[in-house]
């Protein structure tokens, strides 16, 4: 009997990636990074795009060849359709509709958030968790995996979400940002401090160094289970714009030289500002709807004090929290590829003439 292999292709913003799973394993996840984009503190949308028809390619290739198949055993071809930069996505698309008609099979299009949040399904193959670092405790035993329903705390540098998770296909978004997202306020606050492009995991470094309790910068009080972050970022503009002030200086490398751990302390308070807004909503929708499981998702669950928040959630009131992998945190085909996975076994499958979208929802 024939397996059932998936492709899927990611490509939604700098990372090229491409993964494989095999009858529900997960046998290859590759990314391409783009360091171009460091200099420009920012991704830039063209270059993402033209590296994206560089890395493609060989990044596909290298998919398949470690996952021990070819392209004709494949069963469908799985991909990123939105939302993210519409360039980059079009490489994606472009490449994965071609595939699907050259093979003359079918195609199965994802949603880049709802991919985030079934990355908690996928399971790697025990040679794919032996050659992953973030995935070696495993080795030997399952992922853990949430059972429906559950709540997804989904934090990236685009989305801040509090997502009711009925099924693989069912969603619901209970809160969002009104403004900023979570990850954007990390970035924007880390250019101001003048730390390299992305910003967050500076923060998260700097932060184990500083004082989170030495300033206390603003927490929005907004209805509902929806977020704010940006009342936090002009909080902490304006901290760092009295502190100019006071010492009459131009520069926060001027100031860095007069203010003692400047810069660990400002990263220490930002970042336990921004996971206790996330964190009290997050608990205040658990306990309306009486979910004790709880999961997070997306580039910002990364974030070590984030992790920990969700590990002590667990402990203090007796639930269940799911962190992902760090190989399943940022942008990769891997979620792509399980929730094609699950897409293909309904056979909910993709005309191929949809075209990709920058901007959605879950």
């Amino acid at each position: 009997m024939k397996k059932t292999a998936i492709l899927a292709i990611e490509s939604s913003c700098d990372d090229t990636s491409a993964a494989v799973i095999i009858d529900g394993i997960l046998c290859s996840n590759v990314i391409a990074s783009q360091k171009v984009h460091e200099e420009f503190g920012g991704v830039v949308p063209e270059l993402a795009s033209r590296a994206h028809q560089q890395n493609i390619l060989p990044v596909i290739d290298t998919a398949l060849r470690r996952s021990g198949i070819t392209a004709q055993d494949l069963s469908a071809i799985a991909f990123t359709r939105g939302p993210g930069l519409l360039g980059s996505l079009l490489v994606g698309t472009s490449f994965a509709k071609g595939l699907a008609l050259a093979l003359r099979i079918p195609l199965v299009d994802v949603n880049h958030l709802q991919g985030h949040v079934l990355a908690h399904f996928v399971e790697p193959s025990e040679e794919l968790k032996a050659a992953t670092p973030s995935l070696l405790p495993f080795v030997g035993k399952q992922l853990p995996h949430p059972s429906y329903p559950f709540l997804c705390l989904l934090v990236s540098g685009g989305n801040s979400q509090i997502v009711l998770v009925k099924a693989y296909n069912d969603m619901q978004i209970l809160g969002q940002t009104i403004d900023d997202a979570a990850g954007e306020a990390f970035d924007k606050c880390a250019k101001v401090l003048g730390l390299p492009y992305p910003g967050g995991p500076w923060i998260d470094k700097l932060a184990k160094l500083g004082d989170a309790t030495k300033y206390p910068f603003a927490k929005p009080n907004i209805p509902g289970y929806d977020y704010s972050f940006s009342g936090l970022k002009t909080s902490f503009l304006y901290t760092l714009r009295d502190m100019l002030r006071e010492h009459n200086l131009e520069t926060i490398d001027q100031l860095a030289e007069v203010v003692p751990n400047l810069r660990e302390d400002m990263c220490a308070s930002l970042q336990t500002t921004v996971v206790d807004i996330l964190m009290r909503k997050l608990r205040k929708a658990a306990k309306d709807l009486n979910i004790n499981q709880v999961a997070v998702a997306g580039g910002v669950s990364a974030n070590s004090a984030l992790r920990q928040a969700f590990l002590d959630y667990g402990k203090r009131y007796h639930a269940e929290a799911f962190i992902p992998p760090f190989s399943f945190t940022t942008d990769n085909a891997a979620m792509i590829c399980q929730a094609g996975y699950f897409k293909y076994l309904d056979k909910d499958f993709c005309a191929i003439d949809e075209v990709p979208f920058a901007k959605t929802t879950i």
